[in-house]
């Protein structure tokens, strides 16, 4: 039995309203990891007040919108959320201010050249300091509203724009002629519908959101992590005696929950039961699966595909080669090094299955969730498998050896 932390996508989104609300905000159960600790160093650094010392409740004394502008520079590591997220709330701030935000060599590849324009038709001043679209990127300027139109190769232009809109001087139209992720800016109105603001969805095709609004302070609990359940869940449907998994709200908008469904097409024994999820080991077979709504499940099933009889497809999933790494081609040439037949799309992977697979030397790219589903195959596997860059687990999920070690697995981290 085990049960799975909070969601890093909603730690994030509330540390973002609560530091943009007018008063103090507590944050329950927040997943306690590098992305969630850097967007609270990023958000202090804008002018909240966020305490981080009782791992059970975050505190946080909102801006009440009135962002801290110091000609800073704001490092926010690894995080491509708080990135995204953090450039519209500093676009926040007094015409005459300027902060630069910054990040790890990772980061500093992510794709940002349709939000800062976006941002720049809305009355920021957004520049990409090196010319190329990715950070370092300074904001100065002030939103005063108007009329966008965004191709979201990632859900989180459309979230950064969402959160801080409301807050702009007057109104926002936003057409969305491409979104990919869409369950994840659901995710986003979520937390605008709790927070009561006012704004108009057609269908996601475009947005109306009215300017000069503002954030209230919340007592909110965290849910569990699909996405880092979504390990446990591959783990246990290949080498699973009889596993639980707690915590899992169905009744949450994250998209990753549809990997049960995956799962269980593939032929899984998966149950729900009063006491969580249970998972058996199960004999798997190949599936075409559209991976749109769920990018960072690729990894993890890509592992549980390379178990599986059988061809299995994983496509309509692009922008998985823009994450941390390109997780198509790096899933490819690692499950390659192991005997699995891969083969590379544009927008996916092609795995023939029921080959046998044997232990190899393997890198996991410094990207924690090819770590985790590299790890995922070790566990499927007689031969000890050996996995570097295992650190960058920390990233989202500190505790996953914790918890697999808990389960009876044998893993261990090295220096």
């Amino acid at each position: 039995m085990v049960s799975i932390p909070g969601s890093k996508s909603h730690t994030i989104r509330a540390l973002v309203i609560a530091s943009l609300a007018d008063g103090l905000s507590r944050i329950r159960c927040p997943l306690i990891s590098g992305d969630t600790l850097s967007a609270a160093a990023c958000y202090r650094a804008l002018g909240a007040e966020i305490d981080t010392s009782d791992p059970k409740t975050w505190t946080v004394i909102g801006t009440a919108g009135q962002i801290r502008f110091e000609n800073q520079v704001i490092d926010v590591g690894n995080s491509g959320t708080t990135l995204r997220l953090a450039l519209g709330s500093a676009a926040l701030g007094r015409p005459d201010g300027t902060v630069t935000f910054t990040g790890d060599k990772q980061l500093q590849t992510r794709l940002l050249g349709a939000l800062l324009r976006s941002l720049s038709d809305l009355g920021a001043n957004v520049r990409s300091l090196n010319d190329n679209g990715c950070a370092p990127v300074s904001v100065s300027g002030r939103l005063k509203g108007g009329r966008t139109s965004i191709e979201c190769f990632t859900s989180q232009y459309l979230s950064s724009l969402l959160m801080a809109c409301p807050l702009a001087d007057g109104d926002t139209e936003i057409e969305i002629p491409l979104l990919n992720e869409p369950d994840y800016v659901q995710m986003t109105l979520d937390w605008l519908d709790r927070q009561k603001i006012s704004y108009q969805n057609n269908d996601l095709k475009t947005v109306f959101v009215r300017g000069g609004q503002h954030y209230t302070p919340f007592d909110e609990r965290i849910c569990a992590d699909f996405s880092s359940a979504t390990f446990f869940l591959c783990a246990a449907a290949l080498c699973g005696q009889d596993v639980v998994i707690q915590g899992l709200d169905f009744n949450d908008s994250q998209p990753d929950k549809a990997v049960l469904h995956y799962l269980k097409a593939m032929g899984a024994d998966i149950s729900e039961q009063p006491d969580g999820i249970r998972v058996r080991q199960s004999a798997l077979r190949g599936i075409e699966i559209d991976m749109n709504r769920t990018p960072d499940a690729l990894p993890a099933m890509a592992v549980a595909a390379a178990f599986a009889e059988g061809t299995t497809r994983l496509v309509n999933v692009p922008q998985a080669r823009k994450k941390e790494t390109d997780r198509i081609a790096c899933m490819a040439a690692e499950l390659a090094k192991l005997g699995a037949d891969v083969e590379q799309l544009p927008d996916g992977l092609v795995i023939r299955g029921g080959k046998l697979l044997t232990a190899a030397p393997v890198t996991g790219y410094d990207d924690h969730r090819i770590v985790m589903a590299l790890a995922v195959a070790g566990l499927a596997m007689d031969q000890p498998l050996h996995i570097d860059t295992a650190e960058a687990m920390k990233v989202t999920f500190p505790e996953f050896v914790t918890l697999m070690k808990r389960l009876g697995a044998e893993m261990t981290v090295t220096d």
